[in-house]
């Protein structure tokens, strides 16, 4: 066996016996080490942003675009985030152990389903530090063990992190194997873990679309994930105008490198005429490029003409794709063409045509009145995410306690025999 082999089989080992041991851990001892993380936090905040520093200083080195690093900085507001993150993590109810659905069948027998740990789950990420104590504290919570591998770039917030979180597992009495940051660089790691199915039980990539898809692409392993975030926000003709001004901005400005920043405009001819100088003028005062298509072009001049290419990107940066829809039809049919599924919204004051579009949109998120920027494990209350699945099958939308576990039927007899 080659030396990745090797080491990524002693990883594997240490984090299945890990996952037994997180299986049977009570909530007062995963709640303890969360508690304990945050007093880490706060006691070595300075060390941490120390180590990060050192992390973007080589990033600024390596001449690495301003997006990526702005997923890569730690600051104290950051450091508060994952603090408010974790504690709403603990406030949440363990979901491991819950029963439910259970019947009495003919036969006498009650059957119901038992909420599990997955076991062993494999995460493979990009640039974002917080990634690492988001899902270190959700694998805690659910009982399961994690292998944790960031990318190079972040390599030394990740150690200051990984030692912060094995010190708060080993004084609430769990097993430090059960959180494992790899501190490789070491490109063929990300080969080996994706094939590893006699250890890890599902991966989740959480990185750029490339990253993504050749997971996707190569892995035996069982994955959750999504390839970009091609968001749109589409102003129907019922539309408010004032609230479609905000939603697009908060949606397109708020922050340009996530994957729940919208991508893609759509808006109605009926409003396009007066509405659409507004909005261009609101995008251009934030240094944002607007892409037009033919109607578009025909109805504002010194905008760039989208190519169909355009429609389907996933930006994160500063620039916007624009298309004239004729309708509501015409809208879904254009977002479940070029969407990437992942989270999708429409400003209007029609009740029908909302309901039909949170219906008919096929995307983890949809959302009426609202920002994209919304489409986050910690807003919708999951205290955190370890990343936002566009699967159709076990998890999709953000990923949070809940999405790390399965269910198994559990039965009930008191000496039954089939007959």
């Amino acid at each position: 066996m080659t030396n990745t082999t090797q080491y990524l089989k002693k990883i594997g080992i240490e984090a299945k016996k890990a996952s037994h041991l997180m299986a049977k851990a009570s909530t007062q001892q995963k709640n303890d080490a969360l508690s304990i993380l945050i007093q880490l936090l706060n006691s070595k905040a300075k060390a941490l942003l120390k180590a990060n520093e050192k992390d973007v200083q080589e990033a600024k080195k390596n001449k690495m675009d301003h997006a990526f690093i702005d997923r890569l900085i730690i600051t104290s507001k950051s450091i508060d985030s994952m603090i408010k993150g974790i504690q709403d993590i603990i406030d949440l109810k363990d979901p491991v152990g819950e029963i439910m659905h259970l019947n009495m069948r003919p036969s006498g027998i009650q059957v119901g389903q038992m909420r599990v740990a997955l076991g062993v789950i494999g995460m493979i990420y990009e640039s974002r530090p917080n990634v690492t104590i988001d899902a270190a504290s959700l694998a805690i919570k659910s009982g399961n063990a994690i292998i944790l591998r960031g990318g190079s770039e972040s390599i030394s917030s990740n150690i200051a992190l990984r030692n912060l979180i094995h010190e708060a597992l080993k004084k609430a009495g769990l097993s430090i194997q059960a959180v494992q940051v790899i501190d490789s660089a070491d490109r063929s790691i990300v080969n080996g873990m994706i094939k590893l199915n006699d250890y890890i039980d599902v991966i989740i990539p959480r990185g750029g679309k490339s990253l993504n898809k050749m997971i996707s692409d190569q892995a035996t392993v069982p994955v959750i994930k999504h390839l970009d975030g091609n968001c749109h926000v589409f102003i129907d003709k019922d539309a408010d105008l004032n609230k479609s001004l905000k939603i697009i901005e908060n949606s397109k400005t708020q922050r340009l490198g996530t994957c729940n920043t919208a991508e893609s405009l759509l808006i109605s001819r009926d409003i396009a005429a007066n509405f659409l100088p507004k909005i261009i003028k609101m995008l251009h005062q934030h240094k944002v490029e607007i892409r037009g298509c033919k109607k578009t072009l025909q109805l504002i001049k010194g905008i760039n003409a989208a190519s169909e290419d355009d429609f389907y990107t996933e930006y994160l940066d500063a620039i916007i794709s624009c298309k004239i829809v004729d309708n509501t039809d015409d809208a879904i049919r254009h977002i479940n063409q070029y969407s990437s599924h992942h989270t999708d919204t429409i400003v209007t004051e029609n009740y029908d045509c909302a309901m039909r579009f949170l219906k008919e949109v096929d995307s983890s998120s949809v959302m009426v009145n609202a920002s994209t920027r919304f489409a986050d494990g910690f807003e919708y209350g999951l205290g955190a995410e370890i990343g936002i699945s566009t699967n159709k099958l076990h998890a999709r939308g953000p990923v949070g306690l809940e999405g790390l576990t399965s269910l198994k039927y559990i039965v009930l007899g008191n000496g039954h025999i089939r007959k």
